[in-house]
């Protein structure tokens, strides 16, 4: 996002509409509490999930592909699914009202386990794969319909036209009610959209202080008035990178009196009325933290200071 682009009303709005929920724009992502590193307990894992909702998270994104395989491949029948049943359970024992929890998950992508215990990430988007996986998912979340389905990323053996023709489908035959694309550049964008017209609402792509959008994805979402969602939006837990990058962050943070993941949360909820931001969270603490971006308003010169040059 340039600096000049921010606009100041735009973080006024702690609500936007997605999918067809009016949900906060503060939401949750599950990955860390089903893959590599997740809670032990399964039962952490839960209250985790209800103490977003209970904070008042009103989205919650999984994916087909969060699991560990447990041998070498692509996982053994039991492992598949972790994630998705995760959201399914914490939000089956929930007692609060689940009409209003928009749950999103992803088709496209697995995951691998190589023969020194080595995990990765594997693209099958071909469309019988994403049809395949997509109604599965909706299996594990107990669902007749998914609320809201992404393209993990764009498959590079497979015509990104073929792609979204999956997703085209699952549509119209009431597999899901809205799509997603995500991990893609404006030119996925642009043939997404043509392909899928009102059905797409939304893309998914890394948006942090470590990766500030260099292809400028978040102004063609509202160029066409698509919803922008951030994954890793605190940098990312699978990936090492350049902690310096969040120094001003933290030095907002310092003169606020809070963590410097709430500024740099409510630094992104600011760049787009339409941004939605899901942090991961491995422990209630970190997402009734986290949650509390949605309350904190900065200033016009502390949004001009964090989208400032990055200091090495």
């Amino acid at each position: 996002m340039s600096e000049t682009t921010t606009n100041r009303t735009n973080q006024s709005a702690t609500t936007a509409t997605l999918a067809g929920y009016e949900i906060p724009r503060l939401g949750m992502g599950t990955m860390a509490l089903a893959i590599e590193g997740r809670p032990s307990n399964r039962n952490q894992a839960i209250e985790t999930i209800h103490a977003a909702l209970d904070a008042g998270v009103r989205y919650l994104d999984t994916a087909w592909s969060y699991y560990l395989p447990s041998a070498p491949g692509t996982g053994e029948p039991e492992d598949m699914g972790y994630g998705e049943y995760l959201v399914r359970d914490a939000l089956h024992s929930w007692h609060g009202p689940r009409e209003q929890v928009l749950v999103a998950t992803k088709t496209g992508w697995l995951r691998t386990l190589d023969g020194s215990g080595n995990y990765g990430w594997q693209a099958d988007a071909r469309p019988e794969t994403m049809i395949a996986n997509a109604k599965e998912s909706a299996s594990r979340l107990g669902v007749d319909t998914l609320d809201l389905l992404y393209s993990h990323c764009n498959d590079p053996q497979v015509p990104y036209e073929d792609q979204m023709g999956a997703l085209k489908q699952l549509v119209d035959e009431g597999v899901a009610k809205a799509v997603g694309i995500s991990r893609i550049d404006n030119k996925d964008i642009e043939i997404a959209h043509t392909i899928l017209g009102d059905r797409l609402v939304a893309v998914q792509n890394q948006f942090s202080p470590v990766h500030r959008d260099p292809d400028h994805t978040m102004e063609t979402c509202e160029q066409l008035g698509l919803a922008f969602v951030c994954w890793s939006p605190l940098g990312g837990f699978l990936d090492p990178f350049n902690e310096h990058l969040f120094d001003r962050f933290k030095e907002v943070a310092d003169n606020r009196g809070c963590s410097y993941q709430r500024v740099t949360l409510a630094w992104e909820l600011a760049q787009y009325g339409n941004l939605f931001t899901i942090p991961s969270a491995r422990n209630p603490q970190e997402i009734q933290d986290s949650f509390k971006a949605s309350e904190l308003k900065l200033s016009d010169s502390e949004i001009g200071y964090l989208n400032g040059k990055d200091v090495d």
